[in-house]
Parts: structure tokens; sequence; C-alpha cells
């Protein structure tokens, strides 16, 4: 019986948190696609189990990555129009 590599359990907990989490989302999308990256390599020159966590990870995360990047386009776009209408105002 062999052990569940432990970065991909980390890897996939990064992703998913990196979808909820704003902004500080990006940063855990970005770990956890290192951390998926480095847990593929392990599994595949040791006997470990996890290549699916490692996956599903790797998943979340560049989903994660996605999701924070339209975020803050949405907020810049936003800071953007405020800062116009506001100077329209005055």
């Amino acid at each position: 019986m062999s052990n569940t590599n432990i970065k991909s359990i980390a890897s996939l907990i990064m992703g998913v948190l990196s979808i909820f989490i704003p902004l500080a989302g990006l940063i855990l999308g970005i770990i956890g696609i290192i951390l998926s990256n480095i847990s593929l390599k392990e599994i595949k020159v040791s006997s470990e189990n996890g290549k699916g966590l490692a996956i599903s990870g790797m998943v979340c995360s560049i989903v994660g990555v996605c999701i924070q990047i339209i975020f803050i386009g949405f907020i810049i776009i936003g800071f953007v129009s405020f800062s116009q209408y506001y100077t329209e105002i005055n």
C-alpha cells in the first residue's frame, strides 16, 4: 500500500481556495499550480498515489487564477469608469 503525495493534496486545497477567496486567490492559485507540477513529477518518479488529486488541483488552480484575473479586471474597469464619472460631475 503506497501513500498519497502530500503536495497533491495541498495543490487541490490551494486550487479550491483560489476559486473562492477574492484577490488572495491569485496567489493561492499560482502556489497551487506550482505544487501540482512538483507533485506530478514526484508521483512519476515514486510509486505514490495522488495523481488525480494533483490534476484536479491543477485544474482548480488554473480556473481560480482565471477568475481572479477577470475579477481584478472588473475592479480596474470600475475604478476607471468611476473616476471618469466623478471628474465629469465636478
